[in-house]
């Protein structure tokens, strides 16, 4: 079964599977896109592409990468198991990285998203085994590398 959260992803931004252009500026398509479903200016998120790219020269941030930044903030927890819960919840195409439009579509429903946006991000986020269910091993698993 396929949690909500990733169905609803896909209604929302139909091209979200697709990835970012390779040039040093955001495409109109993703722009549009990303104007119309967010409450985000085109400036913010020009500067946000510019910044991403920037942080991430291929247009992409893998686990890795995200692991040994929340290391240097959080040196004493799990970044590994960490990571692997956050990309599993907004990497919406599977691919193991988060793209431009991604990490935008993440920014947006934790930062100004509707409250159901919200709440249906952290029940994928609870939902480990992704089956339509939490469990109470799911959710001391995700405490316990949040905590």
């Amino acid at each position: 079964m396929t949690p909500k959260y990733h169905r609803n992803l896909s209604e929302r931004f139909p091209t979200a599977v697709m990835g970012n252009s390779k040039s040093g500026a955001v495409s109109k398509e993703i722009l549009e896109e990303l104007k119309l479903n967010t409450k985000f200016s085109e400036t913010e998120i020009v500067q946000w592409y510019e910044n991403f790219k920037k942080q991430c020269p291929s247009g992409r941030i893998t686990k890795e990468e995200f692991q040994n930044i929340y290391r240097k903030f959080f040196p004493d927890s799990d970044a590994n198991t960490y990571a692997h819960h956050v990309f599993r919840s907004f990497d919406a195409n599977d691919d193991g990285t988060l793209d431009f439009k991604e990490y935008i579509i993440a920014l947006h429903m934790t930062a100004t998203g509707k409250t159901t946006s919200k709440l249906e991000w952290a029940f994928s986020l609870f939902d480990v085994d992704k089956n339509g269910y939490i469990t109470k091993s799911e959710v001391t698993e995700i405490c316990t590398v949040s905590f």
